[in-house]
């Protein structure tokens, strides 16, 4: 069963950014745009390159008003001794969400319960909560955090444009469609 169009589930966690340990909950989340990156383990190889790409688009993603949290199996603290000691991981200014109840990782149904990880997820989550966008990669594939911005400008269109969709390789000012009988089998 897909993900896509239901509520984020109620959680409460702790999580480290900009050298604190902070709570995020279910209601930090609402009321913006989210990208929520579930990634296996701290102190691993693909996952400091995901995060560290994440980073280079933060910007860009904080100016469309979307927040971005990573996620993974490991604590808080765990976050913080990798913060401190991996010159990529180093840079991160986004939220670090341990999840070591594997309560958020199983919600957003990307634990491996075999092995207690976190699989490579990303989600998109709109203001009211609900999953708008979900991928999920093989652990030895790492993400390209790029791709994330066009989906998010696509998402935010089409919530602000009802009747209106986003074809393949949308890009912000380009023509979208409105789906009608007319379309049918003209595209």
């Amino acid at each position: 069963m897909s993900l896509i169009g239901k509520e984020i589930v109620e959680f409460s966690a702790d999580a480290y950014v900009n050298g604190e340990f902070v709570k995020v909950s279910t209601e930090d989340i609402k009321g913006k745009w989210a990208v929520f990156c579930f990634y296996p383990a701290d102190f691993s190889f693909v996952c400091p390159t995901e995060l560290g790409d994440l980073q280079e688009q933060y910007e860009t993603l904080k100016s469309l008003d979307v927040e971005v949290y990573s996620v993974s199996t490991d604590t808080h603290f765990v976050h913080k001794a990798w913060h401190d000691d991996s010159d990529v991981v180093s840079t991160i200014t986004y939220t670090m969400i341990g999840d070591p109840s594997h309560n958020i990782s199983r919600a957003f149904e990307v634990l491996d319960e075999e092995n207690g990880l976190a699989q490579r997820g990303t989600f998109i989550i709109d203001p009211d909560g609900i999953i708008q966008m979900v991928e999920i990669n093989a652990d030895g594939i790492g993400r390209d955090a790029s791709t994330i911005i066009d989906k998010i400008r696509a998402a935010q269109y089409v919530r602000q444009h009802p009747g209106e969709v986003c074809p393949a390789k949308w890009k912000e000012g380009a023509e979208t469609l409105k789906p009608s009988l007319d379309l049918v089998g003209k595209i």
